[in-house]
């Protein structure tokens, strides 16, 4: 049940850090924290930029109309607003960060797994995206000045992004709360510019027909929630940067808030232009309208900045983390590692239609275990723990938490089969499964009480 080799001894974590200097981040429980509420909104609102949603609004056409969409969205980012403030509960507390928090549950040895299933579709995801970026850019660049060089633009794109993680939760803080305005006046032109183009066909469309209440809409909510399912994870490294003094209702209400405009823009962006023109791709449509140059480079501007946003915030903090917990790297270097690694992921090939089959198969795979590992931590947090951790302990390898903890793992792998049962709602599905069996594991199995305190 409990593996009893010993970690081999870390650094000294137990000293909070004084100060936040830009880029010396540790994971030492946070004491000197450099966002207030409205830095914390504006921070999730630039760094929550899915292009991904485009692609969750066109799946849809045909199945909801517009008003149910929107209700859609909307209940899938108030989901999304109570996850993150009770996963990041801890964190915000304690100042502690999501490798740290981990340990609680699944030991000093046994969160390489919940780690594992986050750093490695980041890094995958901060090439894909990348690559993503580096072709707007291109494409604006062809259009405006007609240079056009791919591997150029992708270079020096991803070397841009490396420079700014460095500069760490300084540098996050200022790149979205400037970000923040670009791109909501950007999805605000976009949405205009759609409704002024294909009102019509809208209203014919995705309007005046009715939808369905039924599962297809709730498993529309999990489309849209299962975008920051990765980020319901190692919320904590992010809450921990925010100041004290938020009760849960305001800390909800902060992430539902901050998620929702982007993810209601473009979800409705992405359902009205595949309504409208049967086409799939909402980036393809506004591309190829050469008619509207100042659309055109808006929106490919706005797609080459999400990604940098989005980037920084959700897949290079991760597992930059988990770098720095396993091999005891300094932040920097780590960043720096993260970001060669996302060249290793081979983007241009993942970009391919022959990749999509693959890369849909890949996300599917590690998604199956997001929920169960969110279920495992806030059953371990909230009812195994009630809200009291000892941070010493936490950081002790020698201590309670040394090995793995089993009942973490097997909870986990529970709810995936759950998950991969039910795909349409997996998320959901695989809640109950998973927080049910490691109470269990944990209540009754006298291995594993040691975990208990």
């Amino acid at each position: 049940m409990h593996n009893e080799t010993v970690a081999s001894p870390a650094l000294d974590y137990t000293q909070p850090a004084a100060s936040k200097p830009a880029g010396d981040e540790s994971l030492a429980p946070q004491e000197k924290r450099i966002m207030g509420r409205v830095s914390y909104l504006l921070a999730w609102f630039g760094g929550c930029v899915s292009i991904g949603t485009f692609a969750m609004g066109s799946s849809i056409v045909g199945t909801l109309n517009l008003l149910q969409t929107a209700l859609a969205i909307g209940i899938g980012c108030f989901v999304i607003g109570i996850a993150l403030a009770l996963n990041g509960a801890a964190g915000y507390k304690y100042g502690i960060p999501f490798m740290v928090q981990a340990r609680a549950a699944f030991g000093f040895a046994g969160t390489r797994f919940p780690g594992l299933v986050r750093a490695v579709p980041a890094i995958v995801w901060y090439g894909f995206q990348s690559w993503v970026g580096a072709a707007a850019i291109n494409a604006v660049s062809a259009t405006l000045l007609g240079f056009d060089n791919m591997v150029f633009y992708f270079v020096v794109f991803q070397l841009l992004q490396i420079g700014l993680s460095m500069f760490g939760f300084q540098g996050i803080k200022w790149l979205e709360n400037v970000g923040s305005a670009f791109i909501l006046v950007s999805l605000v032109y976009m949405f205009y510019s759609v409704i002024n183009r294909y009102g019509d066909e809208i209203m014919t469309n995705l309007v005046n027909v009715e939808g369905t209440w039924g599962l297809p809409f709730w498993g529309a909510t999990m489309l849209f929630l299962g975008i920051y399912s990765t980020m319901m994870l190692n919320v904590s490294d992010y809450s921990r940067e925010l100041k004290k003094g938020s009760g849960p209702g305001l800390l909800t209400t902060l992430y539902a808030m901050s998620i929702l405009p982007c993810t209601l823009f473009m979800g409705l962006i992405g359902l009205m232009v595949s309504g409208a023109t049967g086409v799939n791709d909402p980036i393809q449509v506004f591309s190829s309208a050469v008619d509207n140059t100042p659309l055109l480079v808006t929106t490919l501007l706005f797609i080459a900045f999400a990604q940098v946003t989005t980037n920084v915030l959700n897949n290079v903090v991760p597992p930059t983390y988990i770098l720095m917990d396993v091999f005891k790297l300094p932040f920097r270097t780590s960043t720096i590692i993260v970001g060669l690694l996302a060249f290793g992921t081979f983007p241009w090939e993942l970009v391919k239609e022959e990749s999509s089959a693959g890369l849909q198969m890949f996300v599917q795979t590690y998604s199956a275990f997001l929920g169960p590992i969110f279920a495992v931590m806030v059953v371990d947090y909230f009812i195994i723990r009630r809200r009291q951790l000892d941070v010493g302990k936490l950081y002790d390898v020698h201590g309670p938490y040394r090995g793995v903890n089993y009942a973490a793992i097997i909870a986990s792998l529970i709810g995936a089969v759950a998950a991969l049962s039910l795909s349409s709602v997996s998320w959901y599905a695989s809640l109950i499964p998973a927080g049910l069996s490691y109470y269990l594991l944990m209540r009754h199995w006298s291995a594993c009480q040691r975990f208990r305190n």
